[in-house]
């Protein structure tokens, strides 16, 4: 149980965030009420090092069935030519 003037850390997406609780709900809500029941003081430190960090993220150019030369490839590598 969390109670009023809790501090929660919590990690999404590999970021930290850090919220102090300022009220409990009465009911379940939508996000934009919720917003009312807490404060996020997560450092200011920790929100630029997100901001700089660029994930190192390389896309296949190509997504779906391999061509016939990337089987012979795959086949040969697996041994089985």
């Amino acid at each position: 149980m969390i109670s009023i003037g809790d501090v929660l850390t919590i990690i999404v997406n590999d970021n930290i965030k850090v919220l102090k609780v300022l009220d409990i709900p009465n009911r379940r809500g939508p996000y934009s009420e919720s917003l009312n029941f807490y404060e996020e003081i997560t450092p200011i430190e920790s929100i630029s090092k997100k901001k700089s960090l660029k994930p190192d993220i390389k896309f296949v150019e190509r997504v779906g069935r391999p061509t016939k030369r990337e089987r012979r490839q795959t086949d040969r590598l697996m041994g089985r030519d």
